[in-house]
This record gives C-alpha cells, structure tokens and sequence, in this order.
C-alpha cells in the first residue's frame, strides 16, 4: 500500500473505511454495443418509479430539556463488537425533527419528488427541509445535532447549474456546500482524537449579527498504517444507469479506487438489475489487472433489484469479514429501486442491523434526471457511511483517492455535538443547515440513538449566526439589553458557548464525552470583534451560496453580487467555488 498509495492519501485515509461498494451484475440476453463498443442488453425494463416512503407528517420537535445527568466513560472502556441494546436511530423517516423557526420549531416536511426546470420530465427526489429560525437563548440554551461530513448536495447542485437548470429549493443542503470546501484547521494534540476551533466574527449578510464558526477535525492516518481492507463495491447495472455520467463514469471512478489496493486488501464486486450478479468473488487486492477486466466489461439492462444486491453484497462482506480492518460495502447508483422492495424501510432497516456487525456502508450517487437523492442518502445514514455525489472524474479521485482514508476507515461513530449558549453573552442564535441532523437536547446522552459518523482526517465546519444584545432576535418580540447583572460588552476572552461532543469509538458501545469553550479567542481569528480568519470567510461564503440557492429570508438585501465581491476581497483561494456562484448567478437571473 505504500507504494501505491499517493502523498495526499494521507488525508484520504479516514474516509476510506466509509467508502466499500458491492455490485450485483444481470446477464443480458440479447446483445448490442454500448458506449465501449462492448455488447449490453438491447430491452432494458423501463424502471417504475420508486417509492416515495412515508407520506405521514412527522412528529413535532421535543422540547429543548436540561443535560441528563449519565456516566461517561474516559479512561476505560469495554470495547465490544455487537451492543447490547438495540439502537434507535435519530433519523427514522418518522422521527426527523428540525429546529425551525422562533422558540416553538418546527419540523422536516415528509419526503415527495420534485422536479427540475430543463429538457424533459425529471422524477428527482429530495427530502423537503424548512429551514431553521432563531431561538432565544435564555428559553432554549442548548442546541443539539448530530455530526455529518457529506458533501454529495455541493456536487449535484454543481451538476445541475451545469446544465443550466435551476436546482430545486431542497437539492441544497446548506451544511454540505460548507463541509465541501478546504479548511487549514489544526489536527488534534497528544492522544486526543478531535481538534476544535472556534472563530467569532462579524455576518457578512446581517449587519450587527455575528457568526460563531466551530471546526472539528480527526486526525490523519499515514498510508502505510491503513489496515486491510474487505471492500465490495455494488454497482447499480439496471438500464436507467446506461448515460455516459451514470455507469461509464462510476466504472473509471472505482477503476482509481482498485489502483490503490493491495496485497492484504480484498476486492468483491456485486451487480443488480433485474436480478443480482457476483460477476467478481473476494478477490486479492493486489490483482489489478483481474477487478479491472470486470469492471469493464460491466453492461446495463434491466429492472433494479437493489434491495437483493444489497443482501448479497452484505453476506460477501460479512464472508471475508477482517477483524480490526475495513469492512465495507461501496453503493453506486442513481437510486432508482423498483425491484424487489416491498417495504420502503425494509431496506434501511437491514442496512442499520448490518452497521452493528461491522460492515460499513458508503454511498455514490450518480447521474440525473431520475436521481433519488433523498434515499441515498438515508441509506448512508442508516449504514455508518458517507454519501457523496460523482459529477464528474475529478470528483471521484477527490472522494476515492485524495480522500481515502476520509471516506475508509471510521474513526469515531454516532458522533453527537451540543452547544450550550451563554445568554449573558447571546440574545439569539440559529444553527445554519443540519435541519435533519437536529436532535433532542435529551437524546444527547441517550447512547441508543444512532448519530453520525467521522473518518480519519475529516474536518466538518458549524456556523450558528449569533443576535448579541441590544438586538431584537427574529422572529421574536425579544430584545435583550444589558442590566446590573449582565454586560453587551463581555470581554473578547470570555466564552459565548460552551460545546460537548459525544462519541464512540468505531468497534466500541460505550461513548466518551469531551467538552470545549467556543469563541474564546482558541480559533485562528480569535474572540469577538477581531478580523476574521481565512477559513472563517470561506464557510461564511459556502454557506451564504446555499443560502441564496434556496433564497433563504434570513439574507435580507444580501445577494449575488455581494456573495461574488466577497469571495474576491477575501482572496480566498477557492476558484471551484466562485466558478459555481458565477454560473449559478447567470442561471437564476437571466
């Protein structure tokens, strides 16, 4: 592995162990040449469209609540493989809560497609989000969320912009467009697993707001130190994955992947249409030009049985399963199941039962048009994964290769943050995105509850936008003022929040607890009122993107020019991102 394994792989290496597909191949039966001048199936079954789950509302929010007094383990800590108690996961279609909207939140919207302005009928689908209003610190203090790394909303809604079509309002996940971006935060000290800074500085888009920025980064694994890998990547063959941008490109992006291998590794491939395929068994990682030759000779026909490609890359991992290694099945499709699932939570509810055995799932979406974003990425959800989105090649040697490790190897699972605000310090505050990361201040310690999950060398970025006092917080008739006991003015040096951050170790049932002070002056740009660092600048960016895309009240008079003379007086280094605004300004105003 050290030979094969490029410098910038270091970084990579966390994600490694979420990123682990398996494929199921069918058999066409009557030939003609594809793309590769290769011969596929010539009748594919045109795919039915998929289910849409739960239609019912879910239920409102729980109150915010005090930290339940619990034991946390620090020191010692019995490492076992399966937990004794049967976890509930956080994210159940039913149980998707979000902070929205004044003291009383809100809630998620069910689950429907949405469909794209552009040539023809598009039966994407994305899981709808509100999103989040102010709260008021002294009614409700903490703020709780589970961690999430994905990326995949940044790159779709990059494909989509591409095109010249205007992204629906919930293909904009605002915490993903933040989380994609680089970052120069520290890694962690000593034996420490997680680094946290945290930057407070003026809003670029409300003026007298502030924005605290908390940065959370794991540490980096080197490459020669990456234990073996049990990878089975289950590609979607069915004939909607026919495109150039569908299958094609997910065959060159996992051809990058297998050059990574090696000796120790070990290589399955699984295919599903209308029936499932093992066109490849566990094989030696290290056998290159072997995975290779399959996965060229990969054709597209037929209906989706994915839930049945799913079993069966499931019973191969768990066959060729390495103790303290790797185990982990690598999904890549568009999503469009129609074959053989009965029940829309059948399938997620197999996935979470497998995550508590040790194998891992990781999610590549691809392609357009019929994309079923919103099952995607529950799917990551449900199997301790990562959910990325392949646009383009580059995108899948970012996510495959530079970012290994990242993607591969988990370093923390069911990784919880709370955030408890000084109202001495704050009148007001709302977290920016992670609508449906959101979670009860008393599921914090509830170790039952299924959260998200870090690799090796992840950074994942926080904004919460702060009303100080002597402001009216929105939404609200709040407005706080200084009295005997409390000051507008705090030292820069005092703490606006305090941050725990709850975890597990990726083969352990019991959590361990960290606790942090937030805008301290302990980040890069240090305490209230001074300059702003680099990285603080670039996620205020990033986030006022998305935040324009789904036209957010909260932005006020701020809009597309300023967004773009923001990135430009920042100097930020970030051509990817200015390139997006550019062509997403184009394509909203003209």
């Amino acid at each position: 592995m050290q030979a094969r394994f490029p410098s910038v792989l270091t970084t990579a290496v966390t994600l490694a162990a979420a990123f682990t597909l398996a494929a199921c191949s069918s058999q066409p039966t009557e030939p003609r040449p594809d793309d590769s001048g290769q011969p596929s199936p010539v009748k594919p079954t045109p795919p039915n469209p998929a289910p849409q789950g739960d239609d019912a509302p879910p239920p409102p929010p729980p109150a915010e609540s005090p930290v339940p007094e619990s034991s946390v383990a620090t020191d010692s800590e019995q490492l076992t493989r399966r937990p004794e108690a049967k976890k509930v996961s956080a994210f159940d279609s039913n149980q998707w809560n979000s902070a929205v909207g004044g003291v009383a939140g809100g809630k998620v919207r069910g689950r429907r497609a949405l469909r794209y302005s552009g040539r023809g009928e598009s039966t994407e689908s994305y899981a709808e989000i509100r999103e989040s209003g102010f709260f008021v610190a002294d009614d409700a203090r903490l703020s709780t969320f589970a961690a999430d790394v994905d990326t995949a909303s940044y790159a779709n809604v990059r494909r989509l912009l591409g095109l010249g079509q205007k992204p629906a309002e919930d293909a904009v996940r605002v915490e993903e467009f933040v989380n994609a971006m680089d970052y120069r935060d520290p890694e962690p000290r000593g034996n420490e697993p997680f680094a946290v800074t945290s930057e407070v500085a003026p809003c670029p888009w409300t003026e007298g707001h502030e924005l605290l920025r908390i940065g959370l980064k794991t540490r980096e694994i080197d490459a020669s130190k990456v234990p073996p890998c049990n990878l089975v990547f289950l590609i979607d063959v069915s004939g909607s994955m026919r495109s150039e941008k569908k299958l094609p490109l997910v065959k060159r992006a996992m051809g990058l992947l297998v050059d990574q291998m090696r000796l120790q590794d070990r290589v399955a491939i699984v295919t599903y249409a209308g029936r499932v395929g093992v066109p490849l068994e566990s094989t030696s990682g290290d056998e290159h030009d072997k995975i290779h030759a399959v996965l060229t000779n990969l054709r597209t026909g037929g209906g989706t049985n994915g839930q049945g490609g799913i079993q069966r890359a499931y019973e191969i991992a768990a066959q060729n399963r390495v103790d303290a290694g790797i185990n982990r099945v690598i999904l890549c499709t568009d999503g469009d199941f129609n074959v053989g699932i009965k029940e829309p939570d059948a399938l997620e509810k197999f996935i979470a039962a497998k995550r508590d055995t040790g194998v891992f799932l990781t999610v590549l979406g691809v392609g357009g048009g019929n994309l079923k974003d919103d099952r995607l990425e529950r799917l990551a959800n449900k199997g301790n994964g990562v959910y990325a989105y392949l646009d383009t090649l580059a995108e899948g040697r970012r996510v495959l290769v530079e970012q290994f490790g990242a993607s591969m190897m988990t370093v923390a699972k069911d990784v919880k943050l709370q955030v408890e605000f000084d109202p001495k310090r704050v009148a007001g505050y709302r977290l920016i995105g992670y609508e449906n990361r959101v979670m009860a201040a008393k599921d914090f310690r509830d170790d039952k509850k299924d959260a998200g999950e870090i690799g090796a060398g992840h950074a994942m970025t926080a904004l919460y936008e702060i009303v100080p006092f002597g402001l009216p917080v929105p939404g609200t008739e709040v407005v706080k003022t200084a009295t005997a006991n409390t000051t507008a003015h705090q030292p820069n040096d005092r703490a606006v929040a305090t941050l725990r951050l709850r975890y597990k170790p990726p083969h352990g049932d019991t959590a361990r607890e960290k606790t942090f002070a937030l805008g301290a002056g302990n980040g890069e740009g240090g305490g209230v009122g001074q300059a702003p660092s680099r990285d603080h600048r670039l996620a205020s960016a990033a986030a006022a993107f998305g935040m324009l895309l789904r036209g957010s009240k909260h932005l006020g008079q701020f809009g597309w020019a300023d967004l773009a003379a923001m990135i430009d007086d920042a100097d930020l280094g970030a051509p990817g991102l200015r390139a997006a605004v550019d062509q997403a300004r184009k394509v909203l105003t003209d």
